[in-house]
């Protein structure tokens, strides 16, 4: 069994997860007015903000789906990561029209932190913990740990959806060619974080 208790993401505490929201709604909307993003304060990018780390961002208007834009990669800093996604799930979204300004005060900004990824077998998948990444040649799907509580899905259909997600036949998870990956994620937003209590706040 895939030991998935060492692959966590970076450790947050709950200020630095109110910052990297805050960050995420400040760079929408400075791209939104086309103004220059202020500097962040110093004193407010700890050293787990400094960590490279991937991230998505995921924009909720009532409830619904508004844009969601991540990578997967550890190339950037977890706060520059969070900017930039939050931009790019605002604007460049294609299955969305980008957001206008007056969107903003109404929009829920959830980001997910990422832990690194592992190799998984479909056995192992435990629904609401992992988020998945399948893969056959160019074809790619992922799918935020989160998505299948919000559909009620089983694990068959969370690597069924994965697999559509991919473009490819609903039960290529049973293919062993296909290369399925599993990552964890610290998952807030702003609908979460006033009731997040932490001893490091």
């Amino acid at each position: 069994m895939t030991d998935t208790e060492s692959q966590s993401p970076i450790k947050l505490n709950h200020q630095e997860r109110v910052t990297l929201v805050d960050l995420a709604r400040s760079a929408i909307m400075h791209r939104l007015t086309h103004s220059t993003a202020p500097t962040p304060d110093e004193r407010s990018m700890t050293e787990a903000l400094k960590t490279p780390s991937g991230a998505f961002v995921s924009l909720h208007v009532e409830e619904e789906l508004r844009g969601c834009i991540g990578s997967i990669y550890a190339e950037e800093p977890l706060a520059q990561i969070v900017a930039h996604m939050a931009v790019q799930a605002a604007t460049q979204d294609p299955r969305f029209a980008p957001m206008q300004t007056s969107d903003l005060s109404k929009t829920d900004i959830e980001v997910s932190v990422l832990s690194e990824l592992v190799p998984m077998v479909p056995d192992d998948v435990q629904v609401g913990v992992h988020g998945l990444l399948i893969s056959k040649g160019s074809r790619r799907g992922l799918l935020l740990p989160q998505v299948p509580g919000q559909y009620g899905w089983t694990r068959a259909e969370f690597l069924s959806q994965l697999c559509l997600k991919a473009g490819l036949p609903d039960r290529s998870w049973t293919d062993p060619t296909c290369r399925l990956l599993m990552f964890t994620a610290d998952v807030f937003s702003d609908s979460t974080l006033f009731g997040d209590e932490d001893d490091d706040y």
